[in-house]
Parts: C-alpha cells; structure tokens; sequence
C-alpha cells in the first residue's frame, strides 16, 4: 500500500470512528490515535497503555457503540516504573486529575516509551495535534514549555529536573535522525 492509500485510509477510519463521537474536547485526538493504531501507525500498545476496563471506559466515553477488538501486546512492561513517573509528573501540573486527564496522562506516558517524536508515537498526524493535546489537558505543564522544546524531551526534562539532574536526555534521543531539530519552530 502507498504512503498516500494508508493516509486515505486513516483519514477514513477516523471519520468512521468520530461518527460515534458524544462531541468531548479530546474525540478528535483519540479517533487520530486510534485510526494510526489500526494501521499499525505509532507506537501505543492496542489499549493505547489504558489496560482492558480502561480502554473499554474511555471507549463508553467517547465513542459509545464503537467496536474494538484489542490485541494483547503488553508493550514496554519492564518501564512500568518510569511510565508511572511521567503519569505522576503531567498529572502535577492539573488542578482537578478528572477521569479524562489521568487517560490522557497514561496514553501520553504509554506513548513515550517509544523511539520516534511523541506525536508520532502516539499516532497523531501532526506536532500541532500533541500541543494542543497537551494545552487542553495539561495547560500547566504546556505553559512551562514555552521554549517550544520537542514534547518528549521535554517531559524527561521536567522529570530529571524533579530529581536534581540537570543534563538530561530523552530515552530516544542518541538514535533520532532528527536530533538537530528538536528546537526548531513548530510547523
């Protein structure tokens, strides 16, 4: 299949997908993510790091009558501990860590476990789609970054910060073809 045929079919599940929408602020996002994740686009595992009754919540959530079949990947269970850290660190920077905020922390921590640009991890089609995911659920958090720094070496960042270590390097960072970049303006 082409580049430009998987594209097409992304952009046609995620309608498929929104068309059981209930209109929440996140409905777009997570359609994205979940029509990359039939793709095999991204890096979250099938329950987008949620677990079964999680994924199947946030499903009733957002997109009630929509079936889903899930695969089993446990994937990156030998991070747990440094998953939990990130989970902990967004859900510092809320007021109120409401059923909704703490999905979207485990989604975005699930999806740092992977190797390329957190957007792309988490199945997202643009940089743009992740800062504004990371503005309307963890407006704190996005304000501190106002260096534009690439999101997941952001969050290590802020996580070695917490600790005292000031030289920090996201998990990823030795192996990314696009390491020069990562202060670049957004698109």
């Amino acid at each position: 299949m082409s580049d430009a045929d998987l594209l097409l079919r992304r952009e046609e599940l995620q309608q498929r997908i929104l068309a059981h929408a209930r209109g929440q602020a996140n409905d777009a996002l997570l359609a994205k993510m979940l029509a990359s994740r039939a793709l095999g686009l991204g890096e979250l595992p099938s329950d987008l790091g949620l677990g079964m009754a999680g994924f199947a919540a946030m499903l009733e959530r957002h997109f009630p009558g929509l079936r889903w079949s899930l695969e089993d990947d446990a994937r990156h269970a030998d991070r747990y501990a440094e998953l939990e850290e990130l989970v902990a660190l967004m859900l510092e920077h809320v007021a109120t860590p409401d059923i909704e905020v703490v999905a979207m922390a485990r989604i975005v921590a699930a999806a740092c476990m992977g190797g390329n640009h957190l957007w792309e991890d988490l199945g997202l089609w643009k940089r743009a789609d992740l800062t504004e995911l990371m503005t309307r659920n963890f407006p704190a958090l996005a304000e501190k970054n106002n260096r534009d720094m690439k999101w997941k070496k952001f969050l290590y960042k802020q996580l070695c910060l917490r600790e005292g270590i000031y030289i920090c390097r996201a998990p990823s960072c030795e192996v990314c073809a696009d390491y020069a970049k990562c202060f670049e303006p957004k698109e």
